[in-house]
């Protein structure tokens, strides 16, 4: 996909037409990191600058201009170094930018602050998130307090700054058959990094080797690594929702919840797995896992067009509610205790989000309205529901103490219904204890 320019080519022209004619559209890379001394993160462009060109260099920005004779897409990139690249790798320059990512033109990126003046005069919008980057925020104001002093001179300043997520994140939140293939092989990976991470969750193995089990599946199969931090939770650290450490001992007759996802080409799979250590679930973690399952294949079963996010999750609260109350960690009517949020003890997060170049992908979930937005083809969701018991939680049944279990898939939402990019990997009971056996 990254050798292919008139997909972004294609994308930034989508983007143009919805800013219109009179607009300036500024889009930079974020800075490079400090990780501790003089060493950096790895780094990783911005999904919004990648998804419009490709270009994965840090220093670059790109400028759109719709309404431009010429030069309606410009980069503006770190000029070729021979020492520099010597220490930190190739650079494309400003002509291998323009040549291979099929933008109108490209520059230094030095000389970016010395054309904004230029570029923002005498047009209505500049489309610009502001916060993000101080240092483009300040440029940009200085640019326009001078346009102010000197107007008649050199001209106008525009008439509105205008956050671009509006018009951008609308496009990246419905998938095109390129992004979707990526994001089925995503979960390809993904599914055989959860497949051996359950075969290596044996009694004595600590949390981080079945991290590495799995990132280094993801790496051996071409992903760039995980899409986020992987969680590897046994036992009680599985009802930490963003547990990271990774650092337990697994114990026989534990439950083990894996929350990862491969990267690939800059778009994440987000899967969970809850499975037994040593092979068998317990009656309780039957129990409580089995209505998790049930909540979950109500809630892919419901994915379709029309459906809504909201009607999702509140099937999935009623179902865990009751079942809450079956398993005596809720007491009196379940239709009382979704009203009063008191599943919210066990149940504390939504059951879906968008996914794609980000783990929590971009994109509004209401209308302007206030109401909930139906369900399109073309979009890619999560279902994850969960339950969580504290192991401190004494006015629970002692044999539920410190559960957690979460099941969680990537739907995309076709024509008639979804597709479950995620749905083979393993997740029924008892494939789960052959597996793990």
């Amino acid at each position: 996909m990254g050798a292919d320019p008139s997909i972004y080519a294609a994308r930034r022209e989508r983007l143009m037409q919805a800013m219109g004619p009179r607009a300036v559209g500024l889009f930079r890379a974020p800075p490079e990191r400090i990780r501790n001394g003089d060493a950096h993160y790895p780094y990783r462009q911005s999904s919004d600058l990648f998804y419009l060109t490709g270009f994965s260099e840090p220093d670059s920005a790109l400028v759109l201009r719709p309404g431009a004779e010429k030069e309606r897409a410009t980069l503006y990139v770190r000029p070729r170094d021979p020492e520099r690249e010597v220490w930190d790798g190739r650079r494309a320059g400003p002509e291998g930018a323009a040549r291979d990512h099929g933008v109108d033109a490209a520059y230094p990126i030095e000389e970016l602050d010395k054309r904004l003046l230029e570029l923002v005069a005498n047009i209505d919008d500049v489309y610009h998130s502001l916060g993000l980057l101080p240092e483009l925020d300040a440029a940009l104001a200085a640019a326009i307090a001078r346009l102010r002093l000197s107007e008649r001179r050199v001209g106008r300043p525009p008439k509105r700054i205008v956050d671009p997520r509006g018009a951008l994140h609308e496009l990246r939140l419905r998938k095109t058959p390129d992004e979707v293939d990526l994001l089925a092989r995503a979960a390809a990976i993904t599914a055989e990094a959860h497949v051996a991470a359950m075969r290596a969750a044996r009694p004595g193995a600590f949390e981080y080797e079945l991290q590495a089990v799995i990132e280094y599946t993801f790496r051996r199969r071409g992903a760039l690594g995980p899409g986020y931090a992987s969680i590897v939770g046994a036992g009680v650290n599985a009802t930490i929702l963003h547990y990271v450490d990774n650092t337990a001992r697994l114990e026989a007759g534990q439950l083990v919840l894996v929350d990862a996802g491969a990267e690939l080409d800059y778009y994440t799979a987000d899967v969970t797995r809850t499975f037994p250590c040593g092979g068998r679930f317990s009656p309780a973690q039957r129990r409580v896992y089995d209505l998790v399952l049930a909540a979950q294949e109500e809630a892919i079963r419901m994915t379709r067009p029309g459906a809504t996010l909201d009607q999702i999750h509140d099937r999935v609260v009623e179902l865990l509610t009751a079942g809450l109350v079956d398993l005596g960690l809720l007491q009196g009517d379940p239709k009382e205790r979704v009203a009063d949020g008191a599943y919210r003890r066990y149940y504390m997060h939504r059951t879906s989000h968008w996914l794609g170049m980000d783990v929590h992908d971009v994109g509004a979930y209401g209308r302007d309205d206030g109401s909930a937005r139906p369900l399109e083809p073309g979009m890619v969701i999560t279902i994850e529901p969960g339950l969580y018991v504290s192991a401190a939680d004494e006015t629970a049944p002692a044999e539920l103490r410190g559960l957690g279990v979460r099941i969680e898939d990537d739907l995309l939402v076709t024509d008639d219904g979804h597709r479950n990019l995620t749905a083979e990997i393993p997740k029924q009971a008892a494939e789960l204890e052959r597996i793990c056996g």
